[in-house]
């Protein structure tokens, strides 16, 4: 069974830098897609960033190109999101993803995908 474990998650200025990680375990993931998502107070989820946990190929809300990373190490079965130049319209929280179809669409997240539980990134002006 995929099991998904977050940390990394807190309190920043606006400008300042955070780092989450998301640790996956219960099977390999080749042709998976991982991913990072966000939730703010009565908005709906969004997509941030995901990586193909084979090709490494990666994708990006416009909203955070340029200044969000995700990428993944192998060896700690873990991936991450660097996020800097972090502004206050980035709180929310953040949930990582294991999606089997590696294609990250509405019916896949719905259905398919494993989630973490959620950790708060609140950004302060």
């Amino acid at each position: 069974q995929v099991q998904l474990i977050e940390s990394g998650g807190g309190l920043v200025q606006a400008g300042g830098s955070l780092r989450l990680s998301c640790a996956a375990s219960g099977r390999t993931f080749s042709r998976y897609s991982m991913g990072w998502f966000r939730q703010a107070p009565g908005k709906e989820r969004e997509f941030v960033a995901s990586i193909s946990w084979t090709s490494g190929s990666t994708y990006y809300a416009d909203s955070v190109k340029g200044r969000f990373t995700i990428s993944r190490d192998y060896a700690k079965n873990t991936f991450y999101l660097q996020m800097n130049s972090l502004k206050p319209e980035d709180t929310a929280v953040y949930y990582c993803n294991a999606d089997p179809s590696g294609t990250n669409s509405d019916y896949a997240t719905r259905y398919l995908a494993v989630w973490g539980q959620g950790t708060l990134v609140t950004v302060v002006s």
